[in-house]
Parts: structure tokens; C-alpha cells; sequence
């Protein structure tokens, strides 16, 4: 199979039909074999129903319904896990991307030989509030991830070879971070290509101001378990260490003093009188105590099986 078209969804019953049909046609009008994988993520607004009534007229359709809303990120990564072609194209499903884009980003990964290919909407429709803090993460992110021939990091509209799907995984809110999980994962050959951006012809944007928060916090995530989200130790290890080297150095220092006052006969001060002994006593406490999250971090890192366990209501 050429291609997967992985769509995760909330509330775009209006959207559907004339998406896949554009989507049918696309691939209709290039002699590509495809399937069209759309993901609910809990909508209520009969969604799911309207998949299918699509799926009988067109076979190529799949559908998976979760149980209730999980969030961007779970629903692509069952899409991942349900593609079967081998180039995997992801577009949001609220027409803002365009399905003409398809031929273009799938010859980048097959011709262009590209790991994947991220759309960039040079020219957006969205409200300042939405486009100012999205080029400060994107600024951020390139800045954090040293991928930096990428100007849109968060635009839905990507292409992937195949082996890239099957060894990342994506949870929580990461789906904003998508190349730089791809990069950590070894996938380093990483383009960009201009893409269309419409104007949202359906109902309303589901992001509110919470995603700039969790987008922030996400970077700091996605940047500390790709250094170290495989050997924690190395991060909490190291802190503790130097703080508690830093509390030892400061210990022998106040020991010296003491012993340098009785040599001399002169009446040496109590510890506790000095501030440096409740620097070292804190600074040799916070070394074990990192040394100890290390360990538990070791512990944690080798032994979660259950990060994408999601509950999915109905196939199709």
C-alpha cells in the first residue's frame, strides 16, 4: 500500500464527508493505493456515526472510536499503529489542510529519500493569539532541539516513512514535538515544504489558551527524556553528585577552621554560628536525595508498559 492518511478527530461530523471525498479523489486522480485512517477521539457531536456511513460507501476508510476524549496525542498514535502503507501523511480533520498537499510530501519521502516531511503554513488564518505564541515555542523548539530548518514544528500536516511510525512513540501532548521525537529516535533527515493553510470552514478551533502551558511544559519534557529518558541516572546522578561534592568541600572547610582555631588557641566559633554549615548540611542532603531519584528514575524508565494503553470503544 502507497499511503496511509491518519486524521485524528473531535467534533468534525460537518467536515467529514467532503474531506474524505477530497482525500478519495486525490488519490483516485494519482493511481494511489491508500487507506484512510480516522481516529474519534471521543466526540459527541455524532462523529462517529457519520464514519460509519462513509465506511460503507468507501472501502478504503478505517475508524477507531475511543471511549472518551484522550487528546491529540493518543489518537495519532493509534493511527500509527493501525497504518499499513508506507508512506504515513497525518492532516487535522477541520479542512484547514489541504489534501491536495498529498502528492507533493509523499514524492519528498519517496523520491527526495526524506525520514519525514513537516508542512509549514507560511501564510495562516489564525488569530494573533494563536500565531504570536506558536512562533515563540516554535523559536523555543528549534533553539532546544537544534532542528532548525523547521519554522512550523506543530502543523498537522506531515508525512513520515513508514520504519519512523513504528519506532516513536507519542503520549500525553507531545504530538507538537513530533520531529524532535523523530530525531532522538535516530530519524535525523528532516524536511520542510510550504503547504496551503484554509480558512476553517466548520464549526471552531477545540484548543484554548491551556495548550501554550502545556505546549511549554511538553518542550521541557520532550527535551529532558530525549537527553536522558533512557538513562536518568546520568542527569540526577550528576546534580547529585556536585551538590553533594559542593556540601563535602564546604564540610572539610568548616572542620579546618575549627581546627585551625584550636591550634591557635583561640576560641573556635560553634558550626551552627556560621551560615556555610546549613549550605553544606542542605547541599549533601539534596545530592542524596537526588542520587535516590535517579535510582527510583532507573527503576520507572525499565519497567512502564502502560504510557499508550487507551480504551477503544469500536472498530470498523
Amino acid at each position: 500500500m502507497d499511503i496511509s492518511v491518519v486524521v485524528p478527530l473531535y467534533d468534525e461530523v460537518e467536515s467529514l464527508p467532503e474531506l474524505t471525498s477530497w482525500i478519495s479523489r486525490v488519490m483516485a486522480d494519482n493511481n494511489y493505493t491508500y487507506e484512510i485512517v480516522l481516529v474519534d477521539d471521543g466526540s459527541k457531536d455524532g462523529s462517529w456515526d457519520m464514519i460509519v456511513k462513509l465506511k460503507e460507501n468507501n472501502p478504503f476508510i478505517k475508524g477507531f472510536k475511543f471511549r472518551r476524549n484522550y487528546g491529540k496525542s493518543a489518537a495519532l498514535n493509534i493511527g500509527f499503529e493501525a497504518a499499513k502503507g508506507d508512506v504515513i501523511i497525518t492532516m487535522d480533520a477541520d479542512l484547514q489542510d489541504s489534501p491536495d498537499e498529498i502528492p507533493g510530501l509523499y514524492r519528498r519521502i519517496t523520491e527526495d529519500k526524506y525520514d519525514l516531511v513537516s508542512g509549514w503554513k507560511a501564510k495562516r488564518y489564525d488569530p494573533l493569539t494563536k500565531t504570536i505564541p506558536t512562533k515563540f515555542f516554535n523559536a523555543a523548539t528549534r533553539k532546544m532541539s537544534g532542528i532548525n530548518n523547521l519554522h512550523d514544528f506543530n502543523c498537522g500536516l506531515k508525512a513520515y516513512r513508514k520504519t519512523v511510525v513504528k519506532n516513536i512513540e507519542v503520549y500525553g501532548e507531545m504530538h507538537r514535538y513530533i520531529p524532535v521525537i523523530a530525531k532522538w529516535a535516530g530519524f535525523t533527515n528532516i524536511g520542510e515544504q510550504v503547504v496551503e493553510h484554509r480558512a476553517r470552514k466548520y464549526g471552531k478551533t477545540k484548543f484554548g489558551w491551556t495548550r501554550f502551558i502545556n505546549g511549554f511544559l511538553d518542550l521541557l519534557s520532550i527535551f529532558f527524556v530525549g537527553k536522558f529518558g533512557k538513562r536518568p541516572m546520568h542527569f540526577f546522578g550528576a546534580m547529585g553528585t556536585l551538590s553533594f561534592f559542593a556540601g563535602i568541600v564546604i564540610a572539610i572547610y568548616l572542620i579546618a577552621e575549627k581546627l585551625y582555631d584550636l591550634a591557635h588557641h583561640v576560641v573556635p566559633r560553634q558550626p551552627t554560628d556560621n551560615p556555610l554549615f546549613y549550605f553544606a548540611l542542605v547541599a549533601i542532603l539534596l545530592g542524596s536525595q537526588l542520587f535516590l531519584t535517579g535510582f527510583v528514575a532507573e527503576l520507572v524508565s525499565r519497567n512502564s508498559h502502560d504510557r499508550n494503553n487507551y480504551q477503544i470503544e469500536d472498530t470498523i
